[in-house]
């Protein structure tokens, strides 16, 4: 009873009492004494359009209520008496009381309407899908919003950091800087393009992630774990496999400037619930799923439907933890043999990944030239997507498959 009548006394502050009427304190917070006080302030302030205080209150509730018993007068005399004695809530604390108390009441009413149920005598859905209907609007959750800082000096701070880790490829730094915490990038390719080449160099080849300080796992399900981890070393030492094995030494001055922040896990069978408990645990600068396709559980028969579900999980998580996700997945056979690909190509996806990326990087190369000797070495990088820079097209660059380096 103490706090609906501190309530009330809120509730007199006609300010307080505009941006909470109706709806937003129904007379179903109160109990049946204190509602009939409840009912005489909304008169009051209706009619005379400003605050009231105790006095006025209880003078207008007796000449309201003339009629009443001797008995029930002593009893409001006493709630007025305890009402006088009350202090104002703060606005916030006001608010988490109205929620409770409206939150019990209507718990109250759906267990009387349960227990009928469990005793057999409610016979249809009805009783409780009209109290559904009658609180609907009128239910208040125990929530509170922190809105999102919109000055000028949070909005340029927040904006300056969307590159935080630099892309270490000149001619793709140029077009996108870098990527940040919360972002989820796309990279596609068809089979034997370079993926696990692209991550690794961007990764740890010089002024990679991991040399500008980024904490890195890796996730692979696709090709062995020791293949993914011989391509992170050539990168970082600038070596070919043979020329660290002549030379390990020098491979292991290079290498282990970085190995510390390079973290490689064979993830083969795991989803992305699994992936979100390491992601919590680790807490990553830079995470890299290869495959990400092979993290979504198939809640669907249609493809599209358990990737796009996801890619809002991945997400989710780059969002929730403050990582930049890097999605490897294959492009389809409509890409075979073209230099310009586009998002529509991302096998088994109409377009959910698409929807969700950030950044989207697709990677092409030249058409096998019929007699050529030697595999031709350009790489195209086509930028299908991109809300951090907004810029769209394709880049050129070169790749030192022995080494695993993207270059311009």
């Amino acid at each position: 009873m103490s706090n609906e009548l501190a309530l009330i006394r809120t509730l007199q502050d006609k300010e307080f009492y505009d941006a909470h009427k109706g709806i937003r304190c129904p007379d179903t917070l109160f109990s049946k004494d204190i509602r009939k006080i409840k009912q005489t302030l909304d008169y009051a302030i209706k009619t005379f359009e400003r605050s009231v205080t105790v006095a006025e209150l209880e003078a207008l509730f007796f000449a309201h209520n003339s009629s009443i018993t001797t008995a029930t007068k002593l009893v409001y005399l006493e709630l007025f008496n305890k009402l006088k004695k009350e202090q104002p809530m703060h606005g916030e604390i006001a608010e988490e009381v109205m929620s409770r108390l409206f939150q019990q009441v209507v718990g109250e009413q759906v267990a009387a309407i349960g227990f009928d149920y469990v005793n057999g005598t409610a016979t249809s859905l009805e009783p409780l899908r009209k109290l559904i209907e009658f609180y609907n609007d009128d239910f208040l959750p125990n929530l509170k919003i922190e809105w999102e800082d919109m000055s000028i000096e949070s909005l340029l701070e927040k904006n300056g950091k969307e590159t935080q880790w630099k892309f270490n490829i000149p001619s793709l730094q140029r077009r996108v800087e870098g990527v940040n915490g919360g972002h989820l990038i796309m990279c596609g390719a068809r089979p034997n393009v370079g993926k696990t080449s692209f991550h690794a160099s961007l990764i740890a080849a010089e002024g990679g992630f991991a040399s500008q300080g980024a904490k890195c796992i890796i996730m692979c399900n696709e090709e062995a774990s020791h293949r993914v981890g011989a391509r992170y070393l050539t990168a970082a030492s600038n070596m070919t496999l043979n020329e660290v094995k002549e030379n390990p030494a020098l491979a292991g001055s290079r290498y282990y400037k970085i190995r510390d922040n390079i973290h490689l896990k064979e993830c083969t069978g795991r989803d992305l619930s699994w992936v979100e408990s390491i992601v919590k645990a680790e807490r990553p600068d830079i995470l890299v799923l290869d495959m990400g396709d092979k993290f979504a559980s198939r809640s669907s028969d249609k493809s599209d439907v358990y990737l796009k579900d996801a890619a809002i999980y991945a997400r989710n998580i780059a969002k929730e933890y403050g990582c930049a996700i890097f999605w490897m997945s294959q492009l389809s056979a409509d890409a075979q043999g073209k230099v310009m690909v586009d998002m529509s190509m991302m096998e088994g996806s109409k377009t959910g990944k698409a929807a969700e990326a950030d950044l989207m990087l697709l990677l092409s190369k030249n058409s096998v030239v019929e007699g050529a000797e030697d595999e031709d070495t350009q790489r195209h990088i086509n930028i299908a997507k991109n809300k951090l820079s907004g810029w769209h097209g394709i880049v050129h660059c070169e790749l030192d498959g022995e080494r695993a380096i993207y270059k311009a």
